[in-house]
């Protein structure tokens, strides 16, 4: 069996590459010899628990019993008992003291993880840390004689239409090296904190964790997948950066965890609807949507700030932002620049850890509202009462306006808003009754907008929609 991930038409682990600017060369061989000795095939073996539960096809006692059970034996069909699996990958040795990368799901849940070395030496491994949201591993050998290595080179480097080479295992054949072109650069696959370098090098399974190697033999990336619509190379194969593995492997080998920055809001693009509604000059920046307690709620975050700049860095898009958060030392005290209500204000932000964070459930203190309904923008709005609480299963917590149904031909609908969801605030303003998203409406017409930033929950999740307010 060899390791693979999917995703969209098939998305198959393994794939990469990446390099710096210059002519095709004459010969990869030179090339190809010289990283070689790093490069490693990874064999893992796993037990896998054998079926439980009644299988028998003859009533137990039955005189035919032990016939059958006999049967099912020479046929391979008897699995109640435990039995292996392996599974192939790649990976590449970055120290002569034996620390080797490779992918998560390539040594996920292994029992024993053999390291083959382009020599033909085996040496069992250990795992020293994994970051399933980047998909990286890092591994160690013990080894009484220093071993050949690779380094990091600088991924931001690397530009479309650069020579790379990817090497692994695929399909088993060991030590297989391919060549390519970097196809893309900053692609997103599915992760938070993906940042992948697209390649048309042959890439298939059992390439996954191997390198992908710029010109001058420096890893830009980490093969992980492969887009296709059959399981094999197409030429569409992704690697991850090697700006974003460096650091986790930095994080791993010194904690054997990552330790990612956290700040502490949701957050969403600005678009060119919500710029308008906030009265902003352009669609760029972040918009904070919610702020459970943490971090930036203690800075003075709100809901409505527009986040322009982190640690003096431009903030253009929501996926930049948690990158930069994440790869920001956690405890750091930053100053986070925000657009709100037309002024710019700067916060002193002391980032928390998320991975402590992720697990802690957000609880805010509840509000009853008077009850009455009324349709406005297409929607049939009620304030949350206990009865609309359990009907729509609204959390202990949620406080607004519900809304209990919508025009499907009405501009709310065709944004994505559904009966269920629970609008909290309408012109960065809360709303508990009717009248206060009337009112907000109105104040809105009375500034000349033509759009009103609702903010609406559904699930826990927060995110601003803007509606057209124009009659």
């Amino acid at each position: 069996m060899f390791w693979l991930t999917t995703l969209s038409m098939v998305l198959i682990v393994s794939q990469s590459l990446s390099v710096d600017a210059r002519g095709a060369p004459e010969s990869f061989a030179d090339l190809a010899e010289k990283i070689s000795p790093a490069v490693v095939n990874i064999t893992t073996s796993t037990t896998v628990e054998g079926r439980t539960g009644p299988q028998g096809i003859v009533p137990e006692g039955s005189p035919f019993e032990d016939f059958f059970r006999d049967f099912q034996d020479r046929n391979g069909q008897n699995q109640d008992r435990p039995r292996r699996s392996s599974a192939l990958g790649s990976g590449f040795v970055i120290s002569e003291d034996g620390f080797v990368v490779t992918n998560n799901h390539v040594i996920e849940g292994a029992d024993e993880i053999t390291i083959e070395f382009f020599s033909g030496e085996e040496l069992p491994a250990t795992v020293v840390g994994t970051d399933p949201k980047t998909d990286i591993a890092l591994l160690k050998v013990d080894t009484e004689t220093a071993l050949s290595f690779v380094n990091f080179g600088n991924s931001d480097n690397a530009r479309v239409g650069d020579w790379v080479m990817a090497m692994g295992n695929p399909l088993g054949q060991g030590f297989s090296v391919s060549a390519g072109i970097v196809s893309a650069r900053n692609r997103a696959l599915s992760g938070t904190y993906d940042d992948y370098i697209q390649t048309d090098a042959a890439i298939n399974r059992g390439n996954s964790g191997g390198p992908l190697f710029n010109m001058d033999g420096d890893v830009i990336g980490v093969n992980t997948a492969i887009l296709s619509p059959n399981g094999g190379s197409i030429g569409i194969g992704f690697s991850m950066a090697s700006n974003v593995v460096t650091k986790v492997v930095d994080q791993l080998k010194e904690f054997g965890e990552t330790r990612r920055g956290w700040l502490g809001v949701r957050i969403q693009d600005v678009t060119a609807d919500v710029a308008e509604a906030l009265g902003l000059a352009s669609a760029s920046g972040v918009l904070v949507s919610d702020v459970p307690d943490g971090p930036a709620k203690d800075a003075g975050m709100l809901a409505g700030d527009v986040i322009t700049k982190f640690d003096g860095v431009d903030v253009s898009d929501t996926r930049g932002l948690v990158r930069q958060v994440g790869n920001t030392t956690v405890g750091k005290a930053v100053r986070v620049v925000v657009n709100r209500s037309g002024a710019t204000e700067t916060l002193l932000v002391t980032l928390g850890r998320r991975e402590e964070a992720e697990a802690v459930p957000v609880v805010a203190p509840m509000e009853e509202p008077a009850p009455e309904t009324s349709t406005i923008l297409g929607m049939e709005l009620s304030p949350v009462t206990e009865d609309l609480r359990t009907e729509m299963d609204l959390g202990a917590s949620v406080k607004g306006l519900v809304v209990t149904n919508i025009d499907e031909m009405a501009e709310a609908y065709t944004k994505g808003l559904r009966a269920g969801d629970v609008i909290t605030e309408a012109g960065q303003s809360q709303v508990l009754t009717v009248e206060d998203l009337e009112n907000r409406i109105t104040e809105a017409k009375e500034q000349g907008r033509k759009s009103l930033l609702l903010l609406v929950r559904r699930a826990g999740d927060a995110r601003f929609v803007a509606l057209g307010i124009e009659e």
